[in-house]
């Protein structure tokens, strides 16, 4: 049975699910629909893209820790980034991100799940122009939801977004829903938050 989420509400993924080993993180979002004007020019899509960046001791050391669309899969195998969705069109998840946390090498603690807009700054485009958008925790074994976290905030402004964090607490793994908006215009910036 799925678990709603509010912000900040931690969850244990290990305690009570013996042997989990492979969860889905999958992203979803849908684009407003805007209302066209005579003299308006037809906007480009809003291309989200979603991350996982791996931290060590709870800082970012490296750009191979960072898995995303141009790095799919981290050099230990642990996490896997599925591909990259250009539009957000259809149901269910748009991107998602398999993390083995049979694999995570014992010094990386957190991983933290973010989504940016790709050009948002060159585009006009920020979150405030995004509904519908959540983040879900999917046990892989049973393709069964653990988790979801719906962001429902007016993130009007905003060009990227931490969606939640999966961090290692006591040898147990849980997740921490975010839904932390900012106005970084790029994953390069992003990612020095946690530097």
């Amino acid at each position: 049975m799925s678990i709603s989420l509010q912000k900040g509400q931690k969850v244990s993924l290990t305690k009570d699910n013996a042997g989990l080993s492979k969860v889905i993180v999958g992203l979803g979002w849908d684009e407003v629909q805007q209302k066209k004007g005579l003299f308006s020019l037809k906007s480009q899509p809003i291309d989200c893209d979603a991350s996982a960046i791996m931290l060590k001791n709870g800082k970012y050391v490296a750009k191979s820790d960072i898995v995303y669309f141009g790095h799919l899969s981290h050099s230990s195998g642990s996490v896997k980034h599925m591909g990259d969705n250009l539009t957000g069109a259809g149901d269910g998840d748009d991107e998602q991100i398999i993390i083995d946390i049979s694999k995570i090498p014992a010094e990386y603690d957190k991983i933290v799940v973010v989504v940016n807009i790709y050009q948002a700054v060159a585009r006009k485009q920020h979150f405030g122009l995004i509904r519908n958008a959540f983040i879900r925790i999917v046990d892989q074994r049973t393709n069964s939801e653990m988790c979801r976290f719906n962001l429902t905030d007016d993130y009007s402004g905003m060009t990227s977004m931490i969606f939640g964090e999966l961090y290692r607490y006591n040898d147990e793994w849980k997740f921490n829903p975010m839904g932390q908006g900012t106005t970084d215009p790029g994953l390069g910036e992003l990612a020095k938050r946690f530097a």
